[in-house]
């Protein structure tokens, strides 16, 4: 048995804001749940609802400006910059700038649509 596996076909995540997410290692693409690996194209001008996740989640910025209100702190990350945010901190992702953003998201455990929180 081989004690690796290559990702030829990630994970498409249906979405309605325009927003790219292929999820590589996942929930989703493999049902693992210890960890979540995610590469993300967020157009200009989009964004997310607030939300408190019961998961770390580690973003590395690949092109582009991303912006994270984290708790009442507004902090703007640019190309080549990562961050870790902490499991239940409340949080908004957006991308309020003229280019699209790429980068990829690492959650711990993995990304789950249930224990995201998001505020409507």
């Amino acid at each position: 048995m081989k004690k690796f596996k290559i990702q030829k076909s990630p994970f498409i995540v249906p979405t309605t804001d325009g927003k790219l997410i292929e999820e590589h290692f996942g929930k989703a693409s493999d049902g693992n749940n210890d960890i979540s690996i995610a590469h993300m194209i967020a157009p200009p001008h989009w964004s997310e609802p607030f939300q408190t996740p019961e998961f770390d989640e580690y973003t590395y910025i690949i092109k582009g400006k991303k912006q994270f209100i984290i708790e009442d702190e507004v902090i703007v990350l640019e190309a080549g910059q990562s961050i870790k945010i902490e499991k239940n901190t409340r949080v908004q992702y957006s991308n309020p700038f003229d280019e699209v953003c790429e980068y990829i998201a690492i959650c711990k455990p993995a990304f789950d649509f249930e224990k995201v929180h998001r505020e409507e």
